[in-house]
């Protein structure tokens, strides 16, 4: 199986050595967004929810330079700093997917990269 590579040039820059997304299989791994503003590359202000809204749309850009979309995600793993926001990125979260919504899997973590209160990461089927 050979591995292809994206890069999103609307995304902000991966802070490590990583691709935005990867592809194999008929599937497409979405590298974990923290809610980076693309265009000053420092995490945006704001509530966890102005957060996650931000992590959504670096996520789309990701799958628009992948040829996919929202539809196409079968899988998200959701990642906080503080269980105690898990409502409020609910929230946002319904409001960027609809039904059917795909697989998803919240856990706590102890710290995100520049201290970011969420990182979301998807998996998107091409199929």
């Amino acid at each position: 199986m050979s591995r292809e590579t994206f890069d999103a040039p609307s995304a902000p820059e991966p802070v490590g050595p990583y691709s935005h997304a990867a592809a194999g299989g008929g599937l497409v791994y979405l590298s974990g967004q923290t809610p980076i503003d693309p265009g000053t590359g420092r995490l945006v202000e704001g509530g966890v929810d102005v957060q996650a809204a931000q992590v959504f749309r670096n996520l789309r850009a990701v799958l628009d330079a992948t040829g996919l979309g929202l539809d196409d995600v079968v899988k998200v793993n959701v990642y906080l700093t503080d269980m105690g926001d898990f409502a409020a990125v609910n929230s946002v979260y319904a409001e960027t997917f609809s039904p059917p919504f795909p697989a998803r899997t919240t856990v706590a973590v102890a710290g995100l990269p520049l201290g970011a209160r969420v990182e979301i990461e998807l998996v998107a089927s091409r199929s």
